[in-house]
């Protein structure tokens, strides 16, 4: 019987592995971590994989790192700064549900890796053609990019459930929330047609553009403040 050649550590690179585990990710894997379905994928023997990463935790982070730099690829020039975040929240959702488990893994933790700067620099970027400076516009990046990372993350989490799990939960809305006591849920009860309707997408939309338009306002109070004539001093008596 014919064997499969293993490949060795020194034959593998940081970025076979990456791929590899990104390749699992995709398929909706949720192992795509483990040592064992990495070195199936590879080919090569499981250990070989700790020649080039210390540990699994700085795998998770180089992966997490390729996944999100998806985000801000192919994010056309010439938009203006909010068109911009509102491109790289679109990208930032689709690598959620491209790669669930990474996902679901990192969107709490910090990569320290060159994608994860450029996304912040991009971000301060727009910040700042808002119009923001200083404190001001670190808080606005950190809310936005956190407000961003949560949504996805849970985004994420939910694709990982079985599909019963995921069907019974979406199907909430239309069936036990419409059966409740109108007496006691009175709002739930006048509103059980529009909660069913509502989608995802419509919900990414809104928290998007809440903190767009945040920015948006904080900006304009900025610019405001600084066209205001400074007070006159008061003149001195003779």
């Amino acid at each position: 019987m014919a064997t499969r050649t293993r490949r060795s550590g020194s034959q593998l690179s940081p970025d076979q592995i990456i791929e590899a585990v990104l390749r699992i990710a995709e398929r909706g894997g949720s192992d795509a971590f483990t040592v064992r379905r990495l070195g199936e994928e590879l080919g090569a023997d499981p250990t070989a994989i700790y020649r080039h990463f210390r540990d699994k935790d700085e795998l998770l982070l180089s992966v997490a790192d390729r996944a999100f730099g998806e985000a801000i690829d192919g994010i056309p020039a010439g938009l203006g700064w909010k068109d911009r975040l509102r491109a790289l929240a679109a990208g930032s959702l689709r690598v959620a549900l491209k790669y669930p488990v990474v996902v679901s893994m990192t969107a709490s933790r910090t990569t320290r890796r060159e994608r994860e700067f450029l996304i912040v620099e991009f971000i301060l970027e727009c910040v700042h053609e808002a119009g923001l400076e200083g404190g001001e516009a670190a808080l606005l990046y950190r809310s936005f990019g956190d407000a961003l990372l949560a949504f996805i993350g849970q985004t994420a989490a939910f694709r990982l459930f079985d599909p019963d799990v995921q069907a019974g939960d979406l199907a909430a809305w239309a069936r036990e929330y419409r059966t409740l006591d109108p007496a006691r849920f009175p709002h739930i009860t006048r509103l059980s047609d529009e909660l069913a309707a509502v989608d995802e997408q419509e919900i990414f939309d809104v928290r998007v553009e809440a903190m767009v338009s945040e920015i948006e306002r904080r900006a304009a109070l900025t610019s405001r403040r600084r066209a205001a004539p400074a007070p006159e001093e008061p003149s001195e008596q003779a």
